[in-house]
Formats: C-alpha cells, sequence, structure tokens
C-alpha cells in the first residue's frame, strides 16, 4: 500500500456524490475477508454469521486536526490507524475482530481519492487482521470538518467464557505488556520537532500490533487487560482504580523499554514509554507463572496498603493526569 499520492487531487465529493464516492469505497474494499460475511457493504445492514451467543463491541472516532493532521498523514496511514484503534479494544477483552462499520463524515470539497484512500488503508488493515468492512455511512459536514468513526464488533475465542475486564487484577499478579512503548509517542515528538521521516514517526501515522496477543494473553489466564491508547501511566491507573490496587512500576524494565527506541534523548524515550499514547499494545496483569512467552514484564500488583489506588514508579505516585492523551484536555 503506497502513501496515497493523489489524494487531495481530482474530483471532489460533492461534484460525483454519494453514488460515485461509494463506488471509489467499494472498489478499495473488494479484495478483503469474507469469511462469515453474509451480506456485506451496499445493503441496509450488514449481516454476519457468529459462533458465540454474545458479541463484543467497540467505537472510536478521529477528527482532522485534532487526532490527525493531513500534513503529516495520508488518508491510508488514516485508515490503518482507525482500524487498528478499534481492534486492539477488542483484543484487550481477550477477544477476536469479526466486522468493522465505517462513517464518513466530510465537507464536500474533500477530494474524491481522499476517500478512496481511507478505504485503502482500512482494506489493507483488513487484510492483515482478517476482519472485514462489512458496512457503514455516508455524511456531510461543514466546510474543513473530516472525521472518521469506527465500529467494531468481535467475539471471544473457544475456550474463554468471559471477557478480561480492567477490574480484574489482584495482589500478587504482576503486570506485562505484549510489545514495545514508546514508538508512537516519539514519532509524535520528531513530528512537531519537523522532522517527517523515520521508524518512530512511520509508527505514529501508523500503528499496527499483535492483535493475537488479546486472545492468546486471555487463554493464559490474564486476571485483567487493557490496551496502550492513552499512554502506559494513563491507562495502567485505569486498570489500578478499576481493580482497587496499587501497580508498582520497576524502574529497569521502563528504562530498558526506552534504551529501545534508537536516536531518542534518554528523558524523552523515558516521556515517551510512560506517556506516550497510541501505542495499542497490551497491557495485562497475570499470576506470576502465567505471563505469555514473549510479553516483557513491566510491575507488580500490591494492595493500596492505605495510600490509595494508582501507579508507582520508585518512591513517586504518577499523576496520570500529567501524561497520556486526553481527548479534550490534550
Amino acid at each position: 500500500m503506497g502513501p496515497g499520492e493523489g489524494a487531495t487531487t481530482g474530483p471532489l465529493l460533492g461534484e460525483v456524490g454519494e453514488r460515485g464516492v461509494l463506488a471509489e469505497v467499494f472498489a478499495a474494499l473488494a479484495d478483503q475477508p469474507v469469511d462469515g460475511v453474509l451480506v456485506g457493504p451496499g445493503d441496509d445492514t450488514a449481516y454476519l454469521r457468529v459462533r458465540r451467543a454474545a458479541v463484543l463491541a467497540t467505537t472510536d472516532t478521529m477528527v482532522l486536526g485534532h487526532d490527525w493532521r493531513d500534513d503529516w498523514s495520508t488518508p491510508q496511514d488514516v485508515g490503518v490507524k482507525a482500524t487498528t484503534q478499534n481492534l486492539a479494544d477488542i483484543a484487550s477483552m481477550g477477544g477476536a475482530g469479526t466486522g468493522l462499520l465505517v462513517t464518513l463524515a466530510a465537507h464536500p470539497r474533500l477530494p474524491v481519492a481522499w476517500a478512496r484512500g481511507l478505504a485503502e488503508g482500512m482494506a489493507w488493515a483488513s487484510r492483515r487482521s482478517g476482519v472485514p468492512v462489512v458496512g457503514g455511512d455516508l455524511g456531510a459536514a461543514p466546510d474543513g470538518v473530516v472525521m472518521v468513526g469506527v465500529t467494531a464488533l468481535g467475539e471471544l475465542p473457544e475456550g474463554v467464557e468471559h471477557p478480561v475486564r480492567r477490574d480484574g487484577a489482584r495482589p500478587g499478579d504482576v503486570l506485562a505488556v505484549s510489545g514495545p512503548l514508546g514508538r508512537s509517542g516519539a514519532g509524535l515528538a520528531q513530528l512537531l520537532e519537523g522532522r517527517h521521516e523515520g521508524a518512530w514517526v512511520d509508527y505514529h501515522r501508523r500503528p499496527w500490533t499483535d492483535l493475537g496477543q488479546g486472545p492468546r494473553a486471555a487463554l493464559a489466564g490474564a486476571s485483567s487487560m487493557i490496551d496502550v491508547s492513552d499512554g502506559l501511566v494513563r491507562d495502567a491507573d485505569r486498570v489500578a482504580r478499576a481493580s482497587d490496587v496499587r501497580i508498582d512500576l520497576r524502574p529497569g524494565a521502563v528504562d530498558a523499554l526506552a534504551a529501545a527506541l534508537d536516536g531518542v534523548p534518554a528523558e524523552a524515550a523515558r516521556r515517551a514509554v510512560l506517556g506516550g499514547g497510541e501505542e495499542h499494545v497490551l497491557l495485562a496483569t497475570f499470576v506470576p507463572d502465567a505471563v505469555p512467552y514473549g510479553w516483557v514484564l513491566l510491575g507488580d500488583v500490591v494492595a493500596p496498603d492505605g495510600g490509595g489506588a494508582g501507579v508507582w514508579l520508585g518512591p513517586d505516585c504518577l499523576d496520570p493526569a500529567r501524561g497520556g492523551w486526553d481527548h479534550y484536555g490534550g
């Protein structure tokens, strides 16, 4: 999948109308997976075959100028990121995605090529994850507004009876992460400095994670789980407060993750690991001997002991409001 050349040229949405836009979108989605899709895009409602009686469902919204900038990201990048963040939420419950519903609300002067590029990015993510786009909606918006909304559906794997929630961490558990941390945060910092190339910039634009680690963690008996969408400290704090426990991060583990961010100064790397959002790797708690192979031990779960639930690093209680991403606070 290329970088999306031509996404700012050619006919506009208002010139081709809804039918013309949908023709481009359907063409971009033509070779995505169809297993289990009985009725896909093009009808009033998708019709999916499901194996379990219960369904996982989540949704996220991205807005131009708030969640991405066109001078940083191609529409394909936006499509991948929107898909990743939703499927990571499904994975964080121990589930696997079964279908995606996509909404695009945009001003009529947006080039059709941008909508086609968005669909191409989602098709790439669909093929990689095995989760098809099964439908969606188009809507008009005021001048300059572009909004992408995705709803992901999923189900639990055989052998997992209940989703893994945030509130199951218990004293004696350990905290582990399914992959590296800090890549997206480091990339965002580099973009803000005017650097537009490099591995961390690429990851910020187009994050991807091993979604199969969610079901794997659930089958291993994870007691709680969340994906790192808003930063390690902020998301670990959500687990700690939901579970009424204290999470002690291991300084050596944090430093090792920071050291893996090649080319990033030590202090900036540490900030990226602790506060960088849009990573979408999975953060989970386990009994010590149940951590899946390849996961990185990151901390320990202990009783609050009168100090209240939260996240600590050495002697310091970390304030989640001082790092990570807040949709209204930035």
